[in-house]
């Protein structure tokens, strides 16, 4: 009997995936793949901003439509730009790896497992981390990627944002304040990242909506299963105990 209720806490008990993110303490992204809206607003962010350079190549227009509830026909007019791209293909972009490497120096990667890799909190602290650097080519530098190639192309919702330290903590110093605005406020601008960092994560492993919609489902059968299982056992050795 100890032994089985033990099996069945098990069974029960949530499974929490921790990862390293490094020593710096990052912002909270934790994702909510039921949060359609925050879904749908990480999508339209992502290819208004994001896609015309990071492909999401292990992704599908047909396969984001269905599972975020959007119409075939709204995603092809206000998500494929190009008359080229059919429905059922992976998202892609017009960018060429040899053009954009000439430009930036690295092509952009493809972003489809970014959250896989590096991990939701790091992806969110990473967008959130651009300030004004004039020593950099594109004129920006990065909190958490030092000498990052990549331009704030956010800048115009968030605003110029600077390092808010003295000159005797400029070492590791994070701290970070808007002095020009954007067209977001801070609050606004966060949520947006938030929505974009969602997106990636749901990209990053689609198959989790259906899996956490089915998980209740499977716990409970397996716990009905479980005591069906102790009363069987008690019914097979009643007269061996």
């Amino acid at each position: 009997m100890k032994h089985l209720w033990i099996a069945v806490y098990f069974l029960l008990m949530p499974i929490i995936a921790v990862g390293g993110q490094g020593e710096r303490e990052l912002r909270s992204g934790a994702p909510d793949l039921q949060d359609q809206a925050s879904l749908q607003n990480g999508l339209k962010l992502y290819v208004n901003y994001c896609l015309g350079c990071h492909t999401l190549s292990y992704q599908r227009f047909s396969r984001t439509a269905n599972d975020l509830d959007i119409p075939q026909t709204l995603m092809e007019e206000a998500v494929m730009f190009s008359s080229a791209a059919d429905f059922n293909d992976p998202m892609h972009n017009a960018l060429r790896a040899e053009e954009a490497a000439q430009w930036w120096g690295v092509a952009p990667p493809d972003l489809s497992l970014t959250v896989r890799l590096r991990g939701a909190d790091w992806v969110n602290a990473y967008l959130l981390g651009f300030y004004q650097d004039s020593s950099r080519p594109n004129g920006v530098n990065n909190t958490l990627f030092d000498s990052v190639a990549m331009p704030n192309v956010l800048e115009p919702l968030q605003g110029v944002q600077v390092l808010d330290c003295s000159k005797a903590e400029q070492q590791g110093c994070d701290r970070l304040k808007v002095i020009t605005p954007g067209v977001m406020a801070p609050d606004e601008f966060e949520s947006a990242i938030y929505d974009i960092t969602n997106f990636l994560a749901y990209v990053s492993e689609p198959y989790r909506l259906k899996a956490q919609a089915v998980a209740p489902k499977i716990m409970i059968f397996l716990f009905i299963f479980s005591v069906i299982v102790y009363f069987l056992k008690r019914e097979y050795w009643k007269d061996v105990y």
